[in-house]
């Protein structure tokens, strides 16, 4: 599975070991780019600390959600431990892990902290130590209620996460302040991770475009600003609708009423997906206001007599997606509707070439110019404007592009 550490990676191996200098430290903090090495050297690290300082402890693994702490940490470190001769008991109804070696068992057990109100899962147990994997994109009631039940003498917190908003609070209470909070901050970056080749490395140097490069390439903790998506300012971007071969037919929909209803008939030919025309309203420069029913009579004109096989709609437009279901043409599915992370993915598709955004789609090209970060907020948003075309898009390859079967998204008015 590998074949050797980074100084780097090293360090956070033992830096709980008494012969370590970082041995006094009461917690790790490991940020910076993405594939650095830092999760799985973190994880591996922190059941071998639990087995040097407990037995019969009781640990908490946090993610985001459980799905995604299963995914990027539970999973992968099963295969390893098994083959240094640990004995692992998964219980995925009790979300719970058991792990022995030799006459020493401790069990983990994995927590998700993806909004406020997870807070209240965690309270009441006891815990030895806590991991955080991606500890920025939880709340900072979540995470303080973990470590609060870390009450047994000898307890340490981990912490690792890419980079976000510098105004974000795990930034400013702990890696602005680790010598205060008697933490070892390490700073990854890909060059730290040894089993990465150079090939690799290149590609995700080119994935990533502006801040999205800034943050997950170069690990750093910068504001948004500017145009959400620069690259699109280069006309090669825009291509001329292929002529034939196109198939699996989709349309993606950002619905409004008062707002600009967005919608854009998509085309995969040879993996690629291309928007080939589209369908754009402002009832406030037009001067009136369509009905549901109207928005669909353009949704089957956009469609034509191509096969739609699914329509995708964000889960506020509930009286457009009742008319959708009313007519009994296109089967209906709520849209994914979490923006900063659709505008990752979004970027990402169209710097990798997975969709391409044709000539004639007039509407999606004035908006990419126009679409911006909002620089006044505290975190991560862009402004309110000039951004259906961008959600419909966005709407496509959160819900229907991975699974290639074609798609109509919507969003109501905000």
């Amino acid at each position: 599975m590998f074949k050797t550490f980074s100084p780097k990676q090293l360090r956070v191996l033992g830096w709980w070991h008494e012969n370590s200098p970082d041995y006094l430290r009461d917690a790790i903090i490991c940020d910076g780019a993405v594939r650095s090495g830092k999760t799985f050297c973190m994880s591996l690290s922190f059941v071998l600390w639990t087995f040097y300082a407990f037995h019969g402890g009781d640990f908490g693994l946090c993610g985001k959600t459980i799905r995604s702490l299963r995914r990027n940490m539970v999973t992968p470190m099963l295969p390893l431990l098994k083959s240094l001769g640990f004995s692992c008991e998964e219980k995925l109804s009790q979300n719970s892990l058991t792990v022995s070696h030799g006459n020493v068992t401790n069990r983990f057990y994995l927590f998700g902290g993806k909004d406020e109100a997870a807070a209240s899962l965690i309270q009441g147990v006891t815990l030895s130590g806590v991991l955080f994997d991606e500890v920025a994109l939880m709340p900072r009631s979540f995470v303080e209620q973990a470590m609060a039940r870390c009450s047994v003498a000898g307890s340490r917190f981990w912490f690792n996460c890419n980079p976000e908003h510098p105004e974000h609070w795990f930034y400013l209470e702990w890696i602005k302040q680790a010598e205060r909070k008697n933490a070892l901050y390490l700073h990854f970056t890909m060059d730290d991770n040894p089993s990465l080749t150079e090939k690799v490395r290149r590609r995700y140097e080119n994935l990533y475009s502006g801040v999205f490069y800034e943050r997950f390439v170069r690990g750093k903790w910068i504001a948004v600003y500017g145009a959400v998506y620069p690259f699109m300012s280069d006309e090669a971007m825009y291509p001329d609708v292929p002529e034939n071969g196109l198939s699996d037919f989709t349309v993606s929909c950002d619905y409004g009423t008062v707002n600009p209803t967005s919608m854009g008939l998509w085309g995969r030919k040879d993996g690629v997906w291309y928007r080939i025309c589209e369908y754009y309203f402002d009832s406030r420069k037009e001067g009136f206001q369509k009905t549901d029913e109207e928005h669909y009579a353009a949704l089957k004109e956009l469609a034509g007599d191509k096969k739609i096989r699914l329509v995708v709609a964000d889960p506020s437009a509930a009286s457009f997606i009742e008319v959708i279901r009313r007519h009994g043409e296109f089967r209906v599915q709520p849209a994914q509707n979490n923006v900063v992370n659709g505008i990752r993915k979004v970027s990402g598709a169209l710097k990798d070439g997975k969709i391409k955004i044709c000539k004639p789609c007039r509407a999606a090209r004035r908006e990419f110019q126009l679409y911006r970060w909002n620089s006044a907020r505290r975190e991560d948003v862009p402004v309110k404007e000039h951004d259906h075309a961008m959600d419909d898009i966005r709407y496509f390859v959160t819900t229907a592009m991975d699974g290639g079967s074609g798609v109509c998204a919507f969003a109501a008015e905000r």
